[in-house]
């Protein structure tokens, strides 16, 4: 089954199913980018692009970020419900889990954050390892939201007209000092964070 939705996803049958269900709007580019937190095999650079290609730069990254937002969300929610059942307890008090889940705490926004900027890698166990450390959910949207929308909108942005790279590549430039820009306010972000924690630990 999984071996056959892979094969499907190709970009010009991408380009034909989203043309094809047109009248549902933006549903099928959110629900296709929706379902990558539960298949992580699909390809996230070509799905967002095709959304930017179909939709439009800004409504392609629009949809695609609801639906990656969305699905990691919804991964997270489900795990953190599940952390307190009793096999999830047992794994959890483990030694080694218990150093790994204590980096996450003390790390939790800087490793869902850095790690959501990446088009590829482990989302479902990025969702999962936040969820078990109890990260909380305001913490854990902010820092999905904010990453992902920079992943979003700089894979949109790419793959919205690839040719004008090669026509003009000083706009590589420009992304560059997105990510960069988008990465130090996040920071400023995290430092409210940390220190809001450390006057809540001291109350």
């Amino acid at each position: 089954m999984l071996n056959e939705i892979m094969s499907y996803m190709t970009e010009e049958r991408l380009l034909e199913l989203l043309d094809r269900y047109r009248s549902f709007g933006p549903l099928p580019g959110i629900l296709l980018t929706f379902l990558k937190s539960f298949i992580p095999p699909l390809p996230t650079l070509l799905i967002v692009g095709v959304n930017a290609a179909v939709y439009g730069l800004w409504a392609g990254f629009l949809y695609s970020w609801i639906g990656i937002v969305g699905g990691c969300m919804t991964t997270f929610l489900i795990v953190r419900a599940a952390a307190g059942h009793r096999l999830a307890r047992r794994w959890a008090d483990k030694p080694k889990v218990q150093a790994s889940m204590g980096w996450i705490r003390r790390n939790a926004f800087s490793y869902v954050f850095v790690l959501s900027l990446f088009p590829v890698g482990p989302f479902v166990l990025v969702n999962m390892a936040a969820a078990v450390s109890r990260m909380s959910v305001a913490r854990f949207f902010t820092a999905i939201a904010i990453g992902k929308g920079i992943m979003v909108l700089t894979v949109s942005y790419v793959g919205h007209d690839v040719a004008r790279f090669y026509r003009d590549p000083v706009q590589l430039l420009y992304v560059v000092v997105f990510i960069f820009a988008s990465w130090y306010v996040c920071k400023r972000i995290e430092a409210k964070y940390m220190n809001q924690q450390a006057v809540d630990e001291r109350s």
